[in-house]
């Protein structure tokens, strides 16, 4: 009776995984069972490829570990003996059970290989063969995906759930002269996702997201973008497609835009949470407080120079400012900001959205990106007039900026005098705080680096092992390296006396500025990232 008390509580919603954490660990001393904390056990890959990822779901378990005559594993509720029966016949062995919280098991099938299980099986008839062969939103649900349904369907159904549990940001599908790839782009860098597909299923595949996408299927010759909605989780996600022709084919990027989810972060997203270090923080944090001027932050495409303004908005927004940004497009929406979308066929640019800004009396104004002399100097103007202006600009780093603004024929003097300070910034990945671990560096990769090796190899620094939270890559997440430049009056007058630039930058290291490499050297000591990484985004001194 006292055991199915137990049961009964337990099955209960908890309130917190606190709450539910003491009534596993009660119903578990019930039954004299072990407690496992499944959040911090390490899983078996192995074990969990070779277990139908149904029967996981099914009865809410996760193998620990293969004894010599039995299988331990963790379930949710072990009380039910009828149910251990069927599952011991269909493991084919006895089994040790131990009790887990329901919320912690859940979470660790989707997070580990199980859920690649889904596209592995998925997949399965469309592998490459040794003799080669010639709207409305939908819900997305890994129950879903393993009805009875179209192979094809459920290939890019799991496909794009999987890209969605493994925080990718892009899926790309390539075409090859005998295959077709699929990878996605998870922190910035590109991970095959499943093996190679059969080419013959190739023009199947792409018709099928050009059905979702409603694009023309029967265009195979020019570019075509379009766009589609899922819900996952009671929650809209954004796909946005490309297809492209090219010699062997059609290829396709889908950009994945999880906006429920990325809003809920970006409600909390301050300069605090981007990486930058203290010092240039503490630069930017009195830049962008100045009541007017131009915070212009520069690096190549992808390098999170629109988070990084979203952050600086989100510090200095109030209900006393009127804040107005004008991007390209809108990908994430801050409350209490106005937000306008570009669309160029309509004749709306950065130029003449930013005019129509200024006739809307704004306090404070953020445009995406500076492409044109026309847009540099109204910015430039609207920074000179009393308000404060956000702006990006692609350049390799801050002095190049001085460069290009002046290929676009604005005044230097007023450009000058516009400016708070120039950002630039690069991503780089960190190293996964789950199997983070010591590493020795060699002398060659020291040497490469631009360190002393008889200096730094005795240097301990850190690498990641691979494990399921950073899907075997040893890196999860990714933080910004930066660079400022804060326009003081001598940086100010060197500039306009069109000094070169390797005085502008001795100057400003004089003043005490860090420079790109420094800051990403710095994340490397601390045992943030690794050398290699800071290699491919920075250049070495």
């Amino acid at each position: 009776m006292e055991v199915a008390t137990a049961s009964q509580e337990f099955e209960k919603d908890a309130l917190s995984p606190e709450v539910e954490e003491a009534e596993a660990r009660r119903l578990a001393e019930t039954l004299g069972l072990e407690f496992v904390d499944v959040p911090n056990f390490r899983i078996e890959n192995d074990l969990f490829r070779g277990i139908p990822i149904e029967l996981m779901l099914r009865h809410t378990f996760i193998p620990q570990v293969q004894l010599e005559d039995s299988m331990a594993v963790v379930m949710a509720d072990p009380t039910d003996v009828r149910r251990l029966d069927e599952l011991e016949l269909q493991l084919g062995q006895p089994i040790e059970v131990k009790v887990g919280t329901r919320s912690a098991i859940e979470e660790i099938l989707e997070k580990s290989e199980s859920a690649q299980r889904v596209v592995d099986e998925a997949t399965e008839g469309f592998r490459v063969q040794l003799v080669q062969g010639e709207g409305d939103d939908e819900a997305l649900t890994i129950d879903s995906i393993t009805q009875d349904q179209s192979p094809i369907i459920k290939l890019i159904d799991s496909t794009l759930f999987n890209a969605i549990q493994r925080r990718a940001s892009d899926i790309h599908i390539e075409t090859g002269e005998d295959k077709v790839l699929i990878k996605y782009r998870i922190d910035g860098a590109l991970y095959q996702a499943i093996d190679a597909i059969d080419k013959q299923h190739h023009q199947t595949i792409i018709s099928r997201i050009k059905v979702m996408s409603e694009l023309d299927i029967s265009e195979k010759r020019i570019p075509q973008d379009g766009r589609f909605k899922l819900r996952l989780k009671g929650r809209t996600i954004d796909f946005r497609v490309s297809i492209l022709p090219t010699v062997q084919g059609e290829d396709c990027v889908i950009r994945v835009l999880d906006k429920e989810s990325m809003n809920k972060e970006f409600k909390n997203l301050s300069l605090d949470v981007l990486g930058i270090d203290e010092d240039t923080k503490a630069k930017l944090r009195k830049s962008i407080r100045e009541p007017y001027g131009m915070v212009l932050v520069t690096g190549p495409t992808g390098s999170g120079k629109t988070t990084t303004l979203y952050a600086c908005l989100n510090e200095i927004r109030s209900p006393e400012d009127k804040i107005i940004t004008i991007e390209d497009p809108v990908e994430y929406q801050l409350s209490g900001i106005a937000q306008i979308p570009v669309n160029e066929k309509k004749g709306l640019t950065f130029a003449r959205g930013l005019r129509s800004i200024l006739r809307h009396d704004p306090d404070k104004i953020m445009v995406g990106e500076i492409r044109d002399e026309e847009t540099a100097q109204i910015a430039i103007q609207s920074a000179l007039t009393g308000h404060l202006v956000f702006t990006t600009v692609h350049a390799n780093n801050v002095v190049d900026v001085l460069g290009r603004f002046l290929n676009m024929h604005v005044d230097l003097y007023n450009f000058v005098s516009a400016l708070n300070c120039i950002l630039a910034q690069r991503l780089v990945r960190k190293i996964c705080e789950h199997c983070k671990r010591p590493a020795k560096v060699d002398v060659k990769l020291l040497e490469h680096s631009g360190l002393e090796p008889h200096t730094y190899h005795d240097l301990t620094f850190y690498e990641g092992a691979g494990c399921i939270e950073c899907n075997g890559a040893g890196y999860h997440g990714r933080l910004a390296v930066s660079e400022l430049l804060h326009l003081s009056d001598p940086i100010r007058e060197l500039i306009l006396s069109r000094r070169p630039a390797a005085e502008i930058r001795r100057a400003a290291k004089e003043e005490g500025m860090s420079f790109l490499r420094e800051s990403a050297l710095e994340k490397v000591f601390q045992g943030v990232t690794t050398l290699r990484e800071i290699n491919k985004v920075t250049f070495v001194d």
